[in-house]
């Protein structure tokens, strides 16, 4: 079995989806077998893609949430690991 640590490190990106009441959109994972998950849209980023891109690709795909329904409201000076 492959640990995480083993694994190659992948840049991701990932959005916070706020709405105008203020409410904060967290999505219920369906694969998790023990318990529940809970997180934001995240994931890879693409080879010449860059980070805002794909944190705006990733909330697309996982939501169905069109780019031209988002505004950048902030976005951090640095990377997180």
């Amino acid at each position: 079995m492959t640990k995480a640590e083993d694994l190659p490190y992948r840049p991701c990106a990932g959005i916070m989806l706020a709405n105008t009441a203020g409410n904060i959109f967290v999505g219920q994972r369906i694969d998790q077998q023990i318990g529940e998950a809970w997180q934001m849209p995240q994931g890879g980023i693409d080879k010449g893609e860059d980070a805002r891109t794909a944190a705006i690709r990733e909330l697309t795909e996982e939501t169905g949430v069109a780019a031209d329904l988002v505004d950048i409201i902030a976005q951090s000076s640095e990377e997180h690991y």
